[in-house]
């Protein structure tokens, strides 16, 4: 062989043990679980602090005690309300060991809850280079294996939290009024925004809206509709970044630059532009993968601690 040929092998060599180690490194990514804290200066002037725990794209399987173990080690921040943006369950044995690591929260701490394609149907294999496509939703050729969501979502209203399911309410926490609207998920379709109703609290002091997948189409009808805030998830941040470059896909029509993070819809942010265009927006990285696809890279898992503050 030549001195190129030899050259050109041992290039190729390094570059295979590259990525098996990229590829190794990308699945212990997995449980290498975040907390991020933001702070988001929302309420009106001199009301306290509201401190929110967003928790969105579990994706939960029975055997991730690691994970379970995490999840109710986050009742220990003691939040004043709670946020799950779907995709809770990835196994139709799930919801029991779901339950049992929400427990925490779900004993002690109001809450709100729309659902995502994952709560409804298991996920299934797929060819994994979809996820790099703008929209890698797939033509199913057998019926879905569903999930238990109607069994999940009973017992999270029987424990008070909102089902904000295409619905309105709302809701007193730590002395605020919060006006609340949802949506089902729009990665599904199933979305429908419901009309505001005559009771609708003209005073209250924030204006929340809840989505699972942050759809252009459902982002603007709650910036229309007057939403302070909108918090979101279903992006996985990415789930696969480059590092200086950032998440390469967002699975849906959003913009890669607001993949995850605080951000403002559809412009600047509302403390950049004096909030006379933007809503806050927040969009989770999420906690979880498909157990199809169990790799993370520059895009830890996370929850996230939302500190609403005054203007």
């Amino acid at each position: 062989m030549s001195a190129r040929g030899r050259s050109a092998g041992r290039a190729l060599g390094a570059l295979a043990v590259a990525g098996v180690g990229a590829l190794a490194y990308a699945h212990v990514e997995t449980k290498l679980f975040a907390l991020r804290e933001v702070t988001v200066p929302v309420l009106p002037p001199s009301a306290r602090d509201l401190r929110v725990l967003h928790v969105s794209d579990l994706h939960l399987v029975p055997t991730q005690q690691r994970k379970i173990d995490w999840i109710r080690s986050l009742a220990e921040l003691e939040p004043d309300l709670v946020v799950d943006t779907g995709d809770n369950l990835a196994h139709v044995d799930a919801l029991d060991p779901l339950l049992h690591a929400l427990a925490p929260l779900l004993d002690s701490t109001p809450g709100l809850f729309v659902l995502g394609s994952n709560d409804y149907y298991a996920p299934s294999p797929k060819n994994p280079a979809r996820y790099l496509l703008p929209d890698a939703r797939v033509s199913r050729t057998e019926p879905p294996r569903a999930l238990p969501a109607a069994e999940m979502s009973a017992a999270f209203r029987d424990a008070g939290w909102v089902d904000l399911t295409n619905r309105r309410d709302v809701v007193e926490v730590g002395g605020l009024r919060l006006d609340l609207v949802g949506v089902d998920d729009p990665h599904l379709d199933r979305d429908v925004f419901p009309e505001a109703e005559l009771s609708r609290t003209v005073t209250a002091d924030l204006r929340l809206g809840v989505t699972h997948a942050p759809y252009r189409r459902v982002l603007d009808q709650m910036h229309a509709d007057g939403s302070d805030v909108i918090i979101a998830g279903h992006t996985h941040g990415g789930q696969l970044c480059v590092p200086g470059f950032g998440a390469l896909v967002t699975n849906c029509d959003l913009d890669r630059g607001r993949a995850k993070g605080l951000h403002g819809w559809p412009g600047a942010r509302p403390d950049e532009d004096g909030g006379e265009s933007s809503t806050w927006l927040h969009v989770s990285a999420g906690a979880g993968t498909s157990p199809y696809a169990p790799f993370r890279f520059a895009c830890r898992p996370e929850a996230t601690l939302l500190t609403l503050t005054s203007r």
